[in-house]
């Protein structure tokens, strides 16, 4: 564990004596301790719980038409399920940086999938200076860090296609004819690490990398001592393709009646093939092949649910046994399209793409409101400024919004609308800018100008495009408006401040602007 200077004593905000008694309370210091302990709630251990690329329908609690996830709807019963989350920048590179930041896109510069630099506190380092040991383990956060690292104390990783990690060494020593895991998964099992080839798992159970990296989270919660509050990472590769789960749960979905990707009216289905174009992600998924894809990620889906309900026991466990309240929180970077309108994977404005599960569940003295359901538009930036409130540590000056109030039931605004975007990441005409209030949802190509509008309330798969209705025409012009407003400043020239200028071009990168 690495060494930090003293913390400073701070004076808890329910207690605001004037500044002359302070050199009287603090000689009085164990007298104050023993008055104030059971008025100022411990920190709470965290449990941040984060598969790659599971899309936020995909929970059996929402009544979804074939997956199964009782740990994951358990969570939801007893914690706050906000059904409208989503990923503001949908791609493994920048929703990472949004994550440990609390920084839109518009603000960092971060827009695409580019790395570059975590130059702002991230909420792992804020965490640890608050106290927390801090360990990730699994898939890696995709970012360029310099010599302190995210803020992680620890890691243990496993990212199923780098070829000298941890998981790596472990499965060469299980099976030391595998000398390369990912030219294994792609020449021997025939899979894509992107695309929506399928197969069962062929080797034991508990070399797949969602069991090792449950059992490697396991091990740090038996290990790290109780009396230091812990921020624990668990960062799984699934659903993320190769899509290989256990072959049990392959089996099972492929037994199945699986339900048809969303069929939007808007698309024009006859320019699509089965063998995929435009970098890939524009296929017409069907017959077996869908069936297999679906089983695949399905199958890794509730596979991940099995695997964490033991981590989830022994982490409540360990934090009861230490007199601690504890939080668990699960979300994705972002979502897999699956077929949905004829795309696969991701960087989509979409609701297969762009909409992610977002759970989280604490102690009762924590007062959370459990089986509360939130239609309100919140996003991985959100989850920084939350973990420091209920740690009681001071926030910076982030994008993100603390959900507490309205993880508590109390009434609040969390924001009016939510702004999200994706440079080009496969094709030119992929790049995009939405708005969603948890209702509405408005998409702009900055490409050609195409625009979409859709009812999630009348339309949750997105199905029928309201942009070109003339009975919709004030709506469409109100969320045209926002979105001048929102990007005037921006570096690109996307709006003059009047008008949406498409045509401009979409730099992976930019400046970032508030």
């Amino acid at each position: 564990m690495t060494s930090r200077p003293p913390r400073p004593i701070l004076l808890s905000r329910h207690y605001p004596f004037p500044h002359f008694l302070f050199f009287c309370i603090a000689l009085s210091a164990l007298a104050v301790s023993t008055a104030t302990a059971q008025e100022i709630p411990q920190k709470p251990d965290i449990l941040f719980i984060m598969p790659d690329q599971m899309r936020g329908d995909c929970l059996s609690i929402l009544d979804h038409l074939a997956v199964r996830t009782p740990t994951f709807d358990q969570l939801a019963q007893q914690g706050v399920l906000f059904r409208r989350a989503y990923s503001t920048v949908p791609s493994c590179i920048p929703a990472r940086y949004a994550l440990l930041t609390g920084l839109h896109p518009q603000t960092s510069g971060v827009v695409g999938y580019k790395m570059k630099q975590v130059d702002h506190p991230t909420m792992p380092q804020l965490l640890r200076d608050a106290g927390y040991r801090t360990v990730l383990i699994g898939r890696n956060m995709h970012q360029i860090v310099d010599a302190a690292g995210l803020g992680y104390e620890t890691d243990t990783l496993g990212s199923t296609y780098v070829s000298d990690d941890q998981y790596a060494a472990d499965i060469q020593r299980a099976r030391p004819d595998i000398t390369d895991f990912r030219k294994w998964v792609t020449e021997t099992l025939g899979l894509s690490y992107n695309h929506w080839q399928a197969t069962p798992w062929p080797l034991d159970d508990n070399l797949h990398p969602t069991a090792w990296i449950a059992t490697q989270s396991r091990k740090v919660v038996a290990e790290v001592p109780k009396e230091q509050p812990l921020f624990l990472t668990a960062s799984f590769y699934a659903p993320h393709p190769p899509l290989f789960p256990p072959k049990k749960y392959f089996d099972a979905y492929l037994s199945m009646e699986l339900p048809p990707p969303a069929h939007g009216d808007w698309v024009d289905w006859d320019a699509l093939t089965p063998e995929g174009s435009e970098g890939g992600h524009r296929v017409l998924l069907q017959g077996e092949t869908l069936h297999k894809a679906q089983s695949g990620y399905f199958g890794l889906i509730e596979h991940l649910d099995h695997e964490v309900a033991p981590l989830i026991a022994e982490f409540r466990a360990r934090s009861e046994k230490a007199g601690r309240p504890w939080v668990i929180a699960l979300t994705a970077d972002h979502g897999e399209m699956l077929g949905d309108h004829g795309y696969f994977r991701k960087c989509e404005p979409f609701e297969g793409s762009a909409n992610i599960p977002f759970i989280l569940c604490g102690a009762p003295e924590l007062g959370f409101t459990p089986g509360r359901r939130c239609l309100k538009p919140v996003c991985l930036e959100d989850l920084l400024p939350t973990f420091l409130d209920l740690a009681g540590a001071e926030c910076p000056e982030v994008d993100g919004v603390s959900l507490v109030p309205e993880l508590q039931g109390k009434q609040s605004e969390i924001r009016p609308w939510l702004h999200f975007e994706h440079a080009k990441c496969y094709s030119q005409p992929q790049a995009f800018h939405a708005l969603a209030d948890g209702r509405f949802k408005y998409v702009w190509r900055p490409l050609d100008g195409r625009e979409h509008l859709f009812d999630l309330q009348q339309d949750p798969h997105e199905e029928h495009d309201l942009a070109p209705d003339p009975a919709h025409r004030d709506l469409l012009a109100k969320w045209r408006t926002v979105l001048v407003n929102r990007l005037a400043a921006r570096p690109e020239g996307f709006s003059d401040g009047k008008q949406l200028i498409p045509g401009r071009p979409y730099a992976p990168l930019n400046a970032g602007t508030r």
